[in-house]
């Protein structure tokens, strides 16, 4: 959306940020959703509602119009959605921007691009509250140490009490409101390592790469490391796996996912990426196997708990059975586990074999 906000501002079209910052209640989206408004009525993204889409739309115009910013607010009763039936009951609070090349606003969209562009994890801090007493909403936007990157109106300090109440980005929160502030954190993609790129390392990783995450490929075999097989992948890397995996960077972000085409091969990647510090470890095999690979390393010196942590066998149980099944099903394990807070439902039970051997 910042993309194509700053397409539009490259061409001289003017375009309205339509960000949801509030949501109570029941719905159709949460925090953080985000619509575009062109100045000829077109819209990109979406609230997640006709009438309510309809309305931002009418309040998005007429802000280009006055080049004036607001919060707009909606209850969704019958005054929105009889006729599509939303009537969900809940309220949204809009955040309505104008952009316009040359504005103090292009220039607060740029910084928020470069950010995104250069891998940061930003927060945007929004005041709303009536109470607040100020003519137009507020906005600034903050690094992971809450240090001030750009702001609206550009002359407003950030207040001493919205920085008490911003969340560390290290533990990936979502859209949250706090005493008439909204915090939009914008978090920095993962890393996710694969090792094996055989028929499910490939399609996890192309599913991956669409859902956010910096793929990363490494196998034995130059051929199964090829553009053509994974072109969305950030690196794709070919060698020894005692080789490469020891000298790359693991972070506290990075997602390690183990799918080679043997026992030998992930246990040896396992031994080299369990330790490491890793936000995520996942192995796929049969129960036997990964019981065998984990006795194994025990012997070796690996802890007990650092084994304890790895997901294995790797994903949701949704009765896969297909290479894109079981793709699918590893996916939804990493999306669980980023984004809420490293839990993730319908893990295997205890008699059930999932996946197995790439």
């Amino acid at each position: 959306m910042l993309e194509e906000l700053l397409q539009a501002l490259d061409a001289d079209r003017p375009v309205a940020w339509c960000r949801l910052v509030e949501t109570r209640g029941s719905t159709p989206q949460k925090a953080g959703a985000t619509m575009l408004v062109f100045e000829t009525g077109a819209q990109a993204g979406t609230l997640g509602g006709g009438c309510v889409e309809a309305e931002v739309k009418r309040k998005a115009l007429a802000a280009l119009h006055e080049q004036r910013a607001e919060i707009a607010r909606f209850q969704l009763d019958s005054d929105y959605g009889w006729d599509d039936g939303l009537i969900c009951g809940g309220r949204m609070l809009v955040l309505i921007q104008p952009v316009q090349r040359g504005s103090s606003a292009e220039n607060y969209f740029r910084r928020f691009q470069e950010s995104i562009a250069a891998g940061e994890g930003v927060t945007e801090i929004v005041r709303f509250d009536e109470k607040s007493g100020l003519p137009v909403p507020a906005q600034w936007l903050v690094d992971g140490g809450g240090r001030l990157i750009a702001n609206l109106p550009e002359s407003g300090a950030i207040p001493t009490d919205a920085l008490q109440q911003l969340k560390a980005l290290a533990s990936r929160p979502r859209a949250y409101v706090a005493h008439g502030f909204s915090y939009l954190p914008h978090l920095s993609r993962c890393p996710l390592l694969i090792v094996g790129g055989g028929h499910v390392g490939q399609a996890v990783g192309n599913l991956a790469a669409d859902l956010d995450f910096d793929v990363w490929v490494v196998d034995d075999r130059a051929e199964y490391v090829s553009p053509e097989r994974f072109p969305k992948a950030e690196r794709r890397l070919a060698g020894r796996f005692e080789d490469l995996l020891p000298s790359l960077e693991i972070t506290p972000d990075t997602y390690c996912l183990i799918v080679t085409r043997g026992h030998n091969h992930d246990e040896l990647a396992l031994y080299h990426l369990v330790e490491r510090g890793a936000r995520y470890v996942g192995m796929i095999g049969s129960k036997r196997k990964i019981r065998l690979i984990m006795d194994d390393l025990r012997q070796e010196g690996i802890s007990s708990a650092a084994l304890d942590a790895v997901f294995a066998p790797v994903g949701i149980d949704i009765g896969s059975q297909t290479v894109p099944e079981i793709a699918v099903s590893i996916c939804a394990e990493l999306v669980a586990h980023r984004n809420c807070e490293g839990v993730v439902p319908r893990r295997w039970p205890d008699d059930v074999v999932a996946g197995g051997p790439e």
